[in-house]
Formats: structure tokens, C-alpha cells, sequence
């Protein structure tokens, strides 16, 4: 019985090795779940900013997409608001960063490997991309269409990652994709849509993975 097994054993243990040549299999639940803490600490601090801000509608201002804004010093706002966004951003990585070292450290794998670069570089393209198209975005006063932007590209990198990582992580990015493009029909819910698809899908997403694949 033994010698019938073992040719499957073999077999199952060059899959494992081809995995992990082709694949980045650190990535940690926790880094999810950490990065959607700070996510929904994010739009916790920006909901209390815009509502700093808020003001009777006859003192609003339109932007240059036609949408009506009910707040005063606007400029001072938008600042507040990318700098909250730039300490979430810089915050997740850092968690991010740290669980999944901690992971790597743990299973014996080089966690700069070749791997690991190619994941990187699949997945900071598509935001590079999608940032320049922001920040474009917000010269031109299109302030709406931030946040679904920020959740389309985001999305499209998650799922360009997935081939050089756990797979699973193409759902989160589908998801993610789904919920900026209703955004784009619902523009004035942009926090709301943040909120689910940067906080409550990579929780649910970290939560997953930590119990199929780090769970003892």
C-alpha cells in the first residue's frame, strides 16, 4: 500500500515546489484583515473631515462634472482628505508588510525573492496607472469619481497579483472592481463604497485566508 502511495505523495511534492517557484504563498490573512482596519479608520477620520466642512446647500460650490458640494473651503478639505488617505495607505503597508514577513519568516521562504518581485511589480502597475489618473482627476475637479476610481484600479491590480500569489485573492478583486463601477452610478456614496470594498471585503477576504491556509 505504501509503494502505491508514494509515487502520489512524490507527485503532490513537486506540485508543492512548483507553487512555490511560480507563486508568492505567504501573503497572510492577517495582512487583509489589517489593511481593512485601516481602511475603515480612514473613513471613520474622513467622515468626521467632510462633515467639518459641511455647510447649507446655498453656500455649496459645483464642481467642474456639474455635481453640487455643500462644503466651504474646499481646497483645505481635499488636502485633509489625501493626507488621511496617504497615512491609511501607509499604515496598511506597513501592517501588510509586517504579517506577512512574520508568515514568510515562519514557513523558511526568501521573502524578496523572484516571486515576490514579480508579484510586485503586477500588482503596483495597474495603481501607478490608476494614481496618475487620479491625481489628473483631482486637477480637473473631478472629485466624485475619485473613490471609484481608487476601488476599479485597485480591484484590476488585485486580480493581475493573483496569478503570482494565493488565487483566491481574484474574487476580492472582482468584488472590489463590481462595487467601483456601481459607484460610478452613485456617485454621491463614494465613503460608503470605500468603506466596503477597501474595509469590509479585506477583512472578510484576510478572515478567509487565514483559515484555509494559516489556521493550526
Amino acid at each position: 500500500m505504501e509503494a502505491v502511495n508514494q509515487p502520489l505523495e512524490t507527485l503532490q511534492d513537486i506540485k508543492r515546489m512548483m507553487e512555490r517557484s511560480s507563486r508568492f504563498i505567504s501573503l497572510s490573512g492577517w495582512s487583509g484583515v489589517s489593511a481593512g482596519i485601516c481602511a475603515l479608520a480612514g473613513a471613520w477620520m474622513a467622515h468626521h473631515t467632510i462633515e467639518k466642512y459641511r455647510t447649507g446647500a446655498a453656500d455649496g460650490y459645483t464642481d467642474k462634472s456639474g455635481s453640487h458640494f455643500s462644503f466651504w473651503h474646499t481646497d483645505a478639505m481635499v488636502s485633509e482628505l489625501i493626507m488621511i488617505a496617504g497615512v491609511v495607505f501607509l499604515s496598511a503597508f506597513v501592517t501588510a508588510f509586517l504579517f506577512t514577513w512574520l508568515r514568510s519568516k515562519k514557513a523558511g521562504i526568501e521573502i524578496w525573492g523572484t516571486t515576490a518581485k514579480r508579484l510586485m511589480w503586477n500588482t503596483v502597475l495597474p495603481m501607478a496607472v490608476g494614481g496618475l489618473v487620479i491625481l489628473r482627476m483631482l486637477d480637473l475637479g473631478y472629485y466624485l469619481l475619485v473613490a471609484p476610481c481608487c476601488l476599479v484600479f485597485y480591484g484590476l491590480a488585485l486580480v493581475n497579483a493573483s496569478k503570482f500569489t494565493l488565487g483566491e485573492i481574484k474574487y476580492a478583486g472582482y468584488a472590489i472592481i463590481i462595487l467601483g463601477l456601481l459607484n460610478v452610478w452613485m456617485l454621491g456614496s463614494g465613503l460608503l463604497f470605500w468603506s466596503l470594498g477597501f474595509g469590509v471585503i479585506h477583512i472578510v477576504y484576510g478572515v478567509w485566508m487565514w483559515w484555509k491556509y494559516e489556521k493550526v
